[in-house]
């Protein structure tokens, strides 16, 4: 792993990714260096008008390339499915589940689910699990899930998935971020017992200058708190397109295995992609099958695919 860069990455030629959250930042970084290698990339983001500038960005930046915008808002379940059942390609190779929001205040998702719960984690449940058909069958796919080395402050709290008794917006954070981590273990094991080759893989991308820091105190208009997260990503951030290279690792590399967790080599904060340090109660079987439970009565989402 060591000097691996975007240069590394495979041909994809031929192949279909679809990329959560690909209008900006490391997402709209991995969209842009998969269609660079030629693969069809479908940029799944929330907003119509950040979609089409993104492709169009993306269009100049590499020519040729293939890439369509596809709406997808993770914090409404009828757009995860009304998404799932527009996707036209009879194949999808890469799953990216980039998208996510950041210590919010507390709010809701048109579910009722608490914000970062429902679309960081909940969200990407459904999506993954409305497409799985697809990814079935196609050979050798990939799901690649973005968690973060802030999932180290919490583990999730079963009885109290959506911070109902008490809400902190950093443990609320970290718990969605252990969550992803607890889903692609469970989602690797269940793939493994199917006898499928999916691939269902994590990463994260240590501390990377994206606008996902900010956000939060520009909500609530906490200018001191935003000025920081400023100054942190000008001086100590290493950039999304450094940010996006454990994402595209996992994506892409041929030696990535199941349930795998690629970050940056230097304190898991900068540097080139290698295997990341994870709190052990992320790979606890008894709490992974329970949050999978969990999830699927919320979304209603069953994985059928994986009894079959």
């Amino acid at each position: 792993m060591a000097g691996w860069s975007a240069e590394n990455v495979p041909d994809q030629d031929g192949r279909v990714a679809v990329v959560t959250g690909a209008n900006s930042g490391i997402g709209y970084v991995t969209a842009r260096e998969l269609a660079r290698r030629g693969a069809r990339v479908v940029l799944a983001c929330r907003s119509e008008a950040r979609g089409a500038e993104a492709r169009s960005r993306m269009a100049g930046e590499v020519p040729g390339a293939e890439v369509e915008f596809a709406r997808l808002d993770l914090g409404d379940l009828a757009s995860v499915r009304e998404f799932a059942t527009v996707y036209s390609y009879d194949r999808l190779d890469l799953l990216v589940n980039n998208a996510g929001v950041m210590a919010l205040p507390y709010g809701t998702t048109a579910d009722g689910f608490e914000t970062q719960f429902g679309t960081n984690h909940l969200g990407h449940f459904a999506l993954t699990g409305l497409l799985l058909p697809t990814l079935l069958a196609t050979p050798a796919a990939r799901v690649v899930t973005v968690s973060s080395t802030a999932h180290a402050l919490a583990n999730i709290d079963i009885h109290d998935l959506n911070s109902e008794r008490r809400y902190r917006r950093w443990i609320a954070y970290a718990r969605s971020k252990t969550a992803n981590l607890l889903f692609v273990h469970e989602l690797a094991h269940r793939l493994a017992a199917h006898g499928s080759d999916v691939v269902a893989a994590a990463a994260h991308p240590g501390y990377a200058a994206t606008n996902l820091q900010t956000a939060g105190a520009k909500m609530e208009g906490r200018t001191a708190a935003e000025r920081f997260f400023l100054v942190g990503n000008r001086f100590f951030a290493q950039s999304a397109d450094a940010g996006a290279l454990p994402t595209l690792y996992a994506a892409t590399a041929p030696d990535v295995t199941p349930d795998s967790f690629t970050g940056p080599s230097l304190a898991g904060w900068r540097g080139a992609p290698r295997p990341s340090w994870r709190a052990s109660w992320t790979r606890d079987d008894r709490a992974a099958q329970r949050l999978w439970a969990a999830s699927q009565e919320l979304t209603g989402v069953t994985y059928e695919a994986l009894r079959a």
